[in-house]
């Protein structure tokens, strides 16, 4: 193993103790940014061309050398072993220097380490987003796919873990596809705040070679450029809010894993994961564990706890950069990952899980959940709904004691409590009809929720 040399050592005359050198080095977890440093320095090596600080022949000879340090990095990951590097900057830098000799030394001009992270960094969650809002979309997919195999199922709704009015089982896929809906919205609002190009910025003053940034910038695919060469290598707001949103999207699909566990058990029994997304235990030879929800409710937690880590590392900072911001990276990589892989979980959950349509039917006709259908029945006889709801309450106690639901009592037996109760008040209790009178823009009526299907299609 070769040593690559440190970016700074033209003031020190000796070397950094061992434990000290470790713990500085960043290189196993930032050559993550490996193929975006070897881009962004592309992008600079062509400013430098139009300035004059490289001709086009020593450019080339770079440009030849980023290109062969590139192949050779993603055909082969002990090339990355072979060299004792701080991070993946000095990394690439004493490639290039073997490759292209004292020319490959003067592509680091006009540029700090603080710009160049930060424009690499941006390139990376620029990328991260991206996957992100395509898997987002993958398990909205799924969503809709599941509404569709059942699109006449019906389950009870649920306020404080008690049984409430009926709805469609496609009504409840849709509420999580609206979650994750507004998720996508807040990645995309994201990756223009984020795809801003910090290069230029220099270490935190701006460089003083009249480097085209605007130009560096289209050949990067960034929008625009920072404002501010202080707040361009100072601030990680956009790892904040990229970590942040990865946090909401995990809290969603902790409640949609919630639920499933919850309706995948025995009590419930609404809903089955199959053999390929449940495990079995080592000593109950009769169980199926729904570890794969677990793992997605368990990991959110991780990631909340990186967003806390981001917050904490920045609130105290002088301006302008701090070593402390080298934690952002982790914070930041682990966040993706476990956000990434648990919505490719999540669809593949989803698209294994067998939905018990009986049950649930079932389940949505006990526990008097029409009550609150009555009481309106009431108010649209011209009674004040306090009145209704305490009648109906009455009516309620009565069908308790009977060990019936409302539907069951008969009609001398419900009219003893309201001379407006008429012969039509059965048809009213009925599950269908309780479904069907939720007519109202977002209700869970069947019209209603065919619209909503169509439109969460083209939103798709």
């Amino acid at each position: 193993m070769t040593n690559g040399k440190n970016l700074w050592g033209g003031r020190f005359t000796s070397g950094a103790d061992p434990s000290f050198a470790q713990f500085n080095n960043s290189f196993r977890f930032d050559r993550r940014l490996f193929e975006v440093d070897i881009r962004a320095s592309v992008a600079h090596c062509n400013g430098l061309i139009a300035v004059g600080v490289l001709k086009a022949g020593e450019a080339e000879k770079i440009k030849t050398g980023l290109q062969t340090i590139l192949e050779r990095g993603l055909s082969n990951d002990t090339y990355f072993d072979e060299l004792d590097s701080e991070d993946i900057h000095s990394f690439v830098e004493a490639r290039l220097v073997e490759l292209t000799g004292d020319v490959g030394r003067k592509l680091h001009t006009g540029r700090s380490r603080n710009d160049q992270v930060a424009t690499d960094l941006r390139l990376w969650v620029r990328g991260a987003i991206d996957q992100v809002l395509k898997e987002l979309r993958a398990t909205q997919q799924a969503l809709l796919d599941l509404a569709q195999l059942k699109p006449d199922a019906v389950l009870p709704g649920y306020t404080h873990l008690q049984r409430a009015p009926p709805i469609l089982f496609p009504h409840w896929c849709l509420a999580y596809f609206e979650m994750l809906r507004r998720d996508r919205e807040r990645f995309a609002e994201l990756r223009k705040r984020v795809n801003v190009l910090p290069l230029g910025s220099a270490a935190l003053a701006g460089t003083s070679f009249p480097i085209d940034r605007e130009a560096v910038g289209r050949e990067l695919d960034f929008e625009s450029i920072s404002g501010n060469s202080v707040d361009a290598v100072s601030d990680r707001d956009f790892c904040v809010e990229f970590v942040s949103d990865c946090s909401l999207v995990m809290v969603h699909l902790s409640r949609l894993a919630e639920e499933v566990i919850l309706y995948s058990t025995n009590e419930f029994g609404f809903f089955e994961l199959s053999d390929a997304v449940a495990t079995g235990s080592s000593l109950m030879p009769q169980k199926k564990n729904p570890d794969s929800m677990e793992l997605v409710r368990g990991k959110a937690g991780r990631v909340f706890g990186h967003n806390v880590s981001l917050l904490t590392m920045l609130k105290g900072l002088p301006l302008a950069y701090n070593k402390d911001m080298q934690e952002d990276k982790e914070a930041v990589f682990d966040s993706f990952d476990t956000t990434h892989s648990c919505l490719e979980v999540a669809a593949l959950v989803l698209r294994n899980v067998k939905v018990n349509e009986e049950v649930m039917r079932a389940a949505a006709s006990q526990g008097m959940m029409n009550a609150t259908e009555l009481a309106d029945y009431l108010v649209r006889k011209g009674i004040s709904f306090r009145e209704a709801h305490e009648t109906v309450g009455q009516i309620v106690v009565m069908a308790i004691a009977k060990g019936v639901e409302l539907g069951e009592l008969s009609f001398s037996e419900l009219r003893s409590f309201s001379s407006e109760i008429g012969d039509d008040v059965f048809d009213v209790l009925a599950l269908d009809k309780t479904l069907a009178t939720k007519s109202v823009a977002g209700g869970t009526a069947p019209e209603r929720v065919s619209e909503a299907l169509a439109v969460a299609h083209k939103n798709l």
